[in-house]
Order: C-alpha cells, then structure tokens, then sequence
C-alpha cells in the first residue's frame, strides 16, 4: 500500500521528504540567476539599441536623410548656426561606391545651399571635430535632374541615392571687420551668385532668389552693416573697386529681376530693375525685363515702348525684334476687341432706350384711344338726351 502510494503521487513524496527546504532553497537559486542572466541580457541589448540611436539618426523621420556618427567630436565642441563659415571636407558617393564629389577643406556659409541640400541641412547637427556618414536622398541631393558637366555628361545621374561621408573642421561666426576688404566680400558675392545662376538653370526660383539676396548682402560698400547708410562707409575701396563692386550688384540686381518674374513677382522684380536704371537708365537687359513686367502687368502699350528703346539700343537683337511684333498683335487684337466690346454696350444701350421709348409711348396711345372713347359715349348720351327732350316736349 505504501509502495503503491509513493509511486503514485510525487507530490506526497516531495512534502514528506527531509531535504524538501534544500530542494526550494536550490529551485529559488536557479530562477533567481536565470532572471540575472536575462536581465542582464535585456540591459545589454538596451545598451546596444541605446549606443546604435546615438550613432544613426533618421532626421526627417522618412529614411530621407540619414546621419551616423563615425568619429565623435570633443565634448566641448560647438555646432554651427545659420550663416556661419564652416570648412568642412566630405566625399559623396553613389551606391555602386563610385565617388562623384570630393572636396577637401572647402569653406562655404550654413544655410546657404552651397554643397547639396542635404549635407547643408546636416551641417548645423555636427560638432567640430565630429565625422559622420551622411545618407541622402535624390529629393535633397540632386532630384531627377542629376548633375551634369559642361559636356552634358552626368556627374551624378538622376534620382541618384548619395552616401557622404563629411568631416566639420572648423566653425567661425564672421563680424563685421572679417569683411572689410575689397577680395573678401568680391569673393562671397560671385560666389553666391554663381551658385544662384546654377539653382536658376534648374528651375528652383526660390533657392536662386535667396541666393541673389544673399549676394547682394555681401556686395555692399556699408561694411555689411544694412543699417548702415551709404554716406556713412567705412570700408576704404578705390574708384576702380568701388565701381567693379557696383557693376556686380547691378548684374545680380537684373538677374534676380528676371529670376522673380518667372514667379510673376512683378511688383518685386520692378524694384529689382529700377535699382538698375537708376544708375544705368540705357542698360538694355534692365529696360528689356522693364518691359517683360509691364506685360506681365497687363501694360501692353508701356511694353512697347520700352522694347522700342530696346531694340533701337540693340537693333540687331531677335529676340526683342520679335516681342515687338507679338506686341503689336496683341495690341491690336486688345483695340479691336475692345471696339467690339463698345459697339456691343452701345447696342445694349439703344436697344434699351427703344424699349424705354416703347414703354413711354404704350401708355400715351392707350390714353389717346380713352379719350376717343369717352368722347363717342359723350355724344352718344348728348345725342340720347337729345332725342328724349325732344319726345318730351312734342
């Protein structure tokens, strides 16, 4: 009986044996270094997760622009704002690893679209000293246009994935004294320009317009300070300089007019031009783009003439040739539709007078047949009354 009872039940064995105490004692161990072992591995894996999100940051949130860090920088080391100087020196790549860019201490202003859209977005997240990898995206590197040599050949093709690789080597905030010399601020403002001309080829107005701005900021005579006046400068410039500075403003000047009315900006691009033809009233590209506004303006007339000046300043020009002569058809297509317009308000207007007159003389006719009327019944009744005055008497 008792043989069959332990063999039946290991649960009465357990409870009635000695070294029950020591069995628990041991199970309890175990969980207790089996719950270590997997907390300790949860915190590593933590830690693992914890050390790959500080290294790899998804900026937009979309896969879109990616950085991760390769060198940390010094813990002390400080990150660019907008409109600093940064050198940097960064290698791109496309996918297949074939280098498309490589520049090697190359100085260029945050925000400024100086290198590709997506390492100018990166550069305010590095530190000095701070090496990363950067993962672009053809929306902010160059789209479905790629980027071509001079020859037409692609440098990078179009909707190409890049891979930079950048390195922040120095960070400066610039004060006003870093500019006072003719070289420096000649050097920034070309260079904005240029960079403007290349977003202008591509389409992308905004980016060029900014840009313009940009350079003008630069090309200016009053040390860099726009609350300054021009009779108060302080940066010392030779006749020579000063008018090669000035032949510059007014280049970029006619460029952002004609960049602001393919946007049809024409209230902005006529001040553009007019800061032009105030210092150059005959510069033919300044009065050609007048005209373009003017037109854009509905100012068909005021177009003409100054293509008329255009054209008379360069009369071997084509192109103005042949916007006069769209002109004068448009012009006279707008007079001969507007006389159209006059005859069909002048019909309108008499057509409405003769329906008034109508409904002037309805009334005096229906007076007319009344009055008619009346008289016959007055005879009619004098006539009656006659005749019965008559019976009477007789």
């Amino acid at each position: 009986m008792d043989t069959e009872k332990s063999s039946s039940s290991s649960f009465e064995d357990l409870t009635n044996a000695e070294d029950t105490k020591d069995l628990r004692k041991a199970t309890a161990e175990a969980a207790s270094e089996e719950t270590s072992a997997t907390t300790t591995l949860v915190g590593d894996a933590d830690k693992g997760e914890e050390a790959e999100s500080e290294s790899e940051c998804d900026i937009l949130g979309n896969k879109q622009l990616i950085k991760r860090i390769i060198k940390k920088a010094p813990e002390d080391a400080k990150s660019p704002s907008r409109g600093e100087l940064v050198t940097i020196s960064f290698t791109g790549k496309l996918e297949d690893g074939k280098v498309v860019e490589e520049e090697k201490n190359f100085q260029c202003h945050v925000g400024d679209y100086e290198v590709a859209q997506g390492l100018d977005m990166i550069l305010p997240m590095l530190k000095v000293g701070e090496v990363a990898e950067v993962v672009v995206d053809p929306r902010f590197g160059y789209g479905t246009l790629g980027l071509k040599k001079d020859d037409g050949d692609f440098i990078v093709p179009p909707n190409a994935l890049l891979t930079y690789e950048i390195e922040l080597l120095d960070s400066k905030y610039e004060e006003f004294a870093d500019l006072k010399t003719f070289e420096v601020i000649r050097k920034y403002g070309t260079r904005k320009k240029e960079r403007a001309n290349y977003f202008f080829k591509r389409l992308e107005y905004n980016t060029a317009i900014h840009l313009y701005r940009r350079a003008l900021d630069y090309l200016d005579t009053r040390d860099g300070d726009p609350e300054s006046e021009f009779g108060k400068e302080d940066l010392q410039l030779s006749n020579s300089e000063t008018q090669a500075i000035l032949d510059d403003r007014l280049i970029v000047y006619n460029n952002l007019a004609m960049t602001q009315i393919k946007i049809s900006a024409f209230d902005a691009a006529l001040k553009s031009v007019e800061n032009v033809l105030r210092c150059q009233p005959n510069n033919p590209k300044a009065l050609y783009r007048k005209g373009r506004i003017l037109e854009g303006k509905n100012d068909t007339q005021g177009a003409i003439k100054l293509f008329q000046k255009v054209a008379t300043l360069e009369p071997e020009n084509r192109g103005v040739q042949q916007d006069l002569a769209r002109l004068f058809i448009k012009a006279r297509r707008d007079q001969h539709n507007e006389k159209e317009m006059y005859q069909k308000m002048l019909g309108q207007a008499k057509k409405m007078e003769q329906k008034t007159a109508a409904r002037q003389k309805q009334p005096l006719v229906e007076n007319s047949k009344l009055k008619l009327l009346g008289y016959l019944m007055g005879s009619i009744l004098i006539g009656v009354a006659g005749v019965a005055i008559y019976r009477y008497k007789y």
